[in-house]
């Protein structure tokens, strides 16, 4: 027997709710593999793909061979600018908070002269989402080679947009060559990270009536024996992994998966032999096929179904604007980050009081300031009238201000080491992958906007039952904490 679930779970490993969502109301869930039902040590499988990068553009002639992966020096939710060879880290308005060129951070004067009046639009090709964590080693390469760009190593008439795209075809080549997940099955103790929650997860959804999808664009050749190494010895004596899903479906093509009308072909043996079918049938595994199709089999369509993966734009953006399909996202992170978030709350709550302080000072700063002018209107219509000269009101103010700007200048040397630290947690360079300075990042907009919900692994659910009512928190407004302080003074 599972063990009982009464005390609510730790922050990062609860679900968290963008937009109500009722499960008891969900007759079918789909679900993304590759980093949503399998979790990959990402220092590990970024590398040996960094590697493969390598490899492949040393071939084409690039001195890369004295490069090596750098985990830390991007993570998710970036964007590359294609037109400057930069790194960027935006708020949800599009302004560029932070910016690499290359592998050198960008200082603030100079970001401010290159992006002041510019905001990120992911519509415009000059921009480019790492919104997965294949990203990471692409943007690792990128920033590596952007530096020997700018040193003239690279040879050739090459800008900052094509060294973009050779980086970009040349890895998902090595992706779609298979020589990458050839080396996770032949050591995936060391790529795979083991969760003996989730099989349970998915029995207890299933078992409570809805369908149960896997829907990946992996192929079969990958699916079948990585699933059965991360599920099987979870599972109940005589059953595996391909007892949790109603239908299987490898080779999906998502994002056409969901957009397009596309072949499928039904998997008749184990090792893949295909036959072309003209409609999907539950229970059935299928190479290809599309959502529409699914939903013709299942009798479910658009908010009858939740859809679950890692990748932003592929599962969710596309699923939630075309279908109207229930979203998730896997958010892995989001476990990290809140545990830095949390063991920093001392401080975080130190600094609040100082910031408080600081607004205090600099209001009262700001009063002697417009004291000053004031006085001085007075001091010139009295003169004009015969009038005193009003210095003794002016000098005592002019005092006023010295003592608040030593006051000022006191505090933010408290200050400045605490706002450093908030802004190096989770990624020293980058900060909080929610976080863009004190505003919700590019990618938290992104997560706001598709995803129904989210968390941080698939596991999770486990903490809601198959019967829960996820309430989306009210939304939050600035003057929200003023409203509240009128309601309680005391507060």
């Amino acid at each position: 027997m599972p063990r009982q679930r009464d005390l609510p779970p730790p922050p990062e490993r609860r679900v968290y709710c963008n937009r109500t969502l009722n499960l008891r109301a969900i007759r079918a869930i789909g679900f993304d593999m590759d980093y949503t039902l399998i979790h990959y040590r990402v220092d590990e499988w970024e590398r040996r793909a960094y590697e493969h990068l390598r490899w492949r553009l040393a071939e084409a002639g690039l001195p890369v061979a004295d490069l090596e992966f750098d985990p830390d020096l991007f993570m998710r939710g970036l964007i590359v600018d294609k037109e400057l060879g930069n790194i960027v880290k935006a708020n949800r308005f599009g302004t560029v908070k932070h910016a690499y060129h290359g592998t050198q951070p960008l200082p603030f004067d100079q970001m401010r002269r290159v992006y002041g009046t510019t905001r990120v639009d992911l519509a415009d090709a000059r921009w480019e989402f790492m919104n997965t964590f294949f990203g990471l080693s692409e943007g690792c390469m990128y920033a590596q080679l952007v530096d020997r760009l700018d040193d003239q190593r690279l040879g050739g008439v090459m800008g900052f947009r094509q060294l973009y795209d050779l980086i970009r075809h040349t890895l998902d080549f090595a992706h779609m060559e298979g020589r990458l997940k050839a080396d996770i099955l032949a050591d995936p103790d060391r790529f795979v990270d083991l969760d003996p929650d989730l099989p349970q997860a998915l029995m207890d959804q299933r078992a409570a009536g809805k369908k149960l999808l896997l829907i990946t664009n992996s192929d079969w050749a990958y699916t079948r024996p990585i699933m059965a190494y991360a599920f099987d010895r979870f599972m109940p004596p005589g059953r595996t992994w391909r007892d949790l899903f109603d239908m299987v479906i490898v080779s999906a093509r998502k994002p056409s998966f969901f957009t397009s009308r596309m072949p499928a072909f039904e998997l008749v043996d184990e090792d893949g032999l295909l036959r072309p079918v003209l409609a999907l049938t539950d229970p059935g595994r299928f190479v290809g096929g599309d959502a529409r199709q699914v939903e013709a089999c299942l009798g479910v369509s658009g908010e009858d179904i939740l859809y679950i993966g890692d990748h932003l734009f592929v599962d969710v953006h596309v699923s939630k604007d075309v279908l109207r399909w229930r979203t998730g996202l896997v958010v892995r992170e989001l476990e990290e980050e809140l545990r830095a978030v949390a063991d920093f709350r001392e401080q975080e709550a130190q600094l609040g009081k100082l910031m408080a302080e600081k607004d205090r000072l600099e209001h009262r700063y700001a009063h002697a300031r417009l004291g000053v002018l004031r006085a001085k209107a007075d001091a010139a219509e009295r003169t004009s009238k015969g009038g005193g000269s009003g210095r003794d009101a002016t000098a005592a103010l002019h005092r006023e201000m010295g003592r608040l700007r030593e006051a000022l200048e006191a505090l933010d040397a408290r200050i400045v080491p605490l706002a450093k630290a908030s802004t190096g947690l989770y990624n020293r360079r980058w900060g909080l992958l929610m976080r863009s300075g004190n505003d919700k990042s590019s990618l938290a907009r992104q997560m706001e906007q598709y995803a129904d919900i989210y968390t941080s692994r698939v596991s999770n659910l486990l903490h809601l039952t198959p019967y829960a009512y996820l309430r989306a928190p009210r939304g939050s407004l600035p003057h929200d904490d003023e409203a509240a302080r009128m309601s309680d003074p005391e507060a």
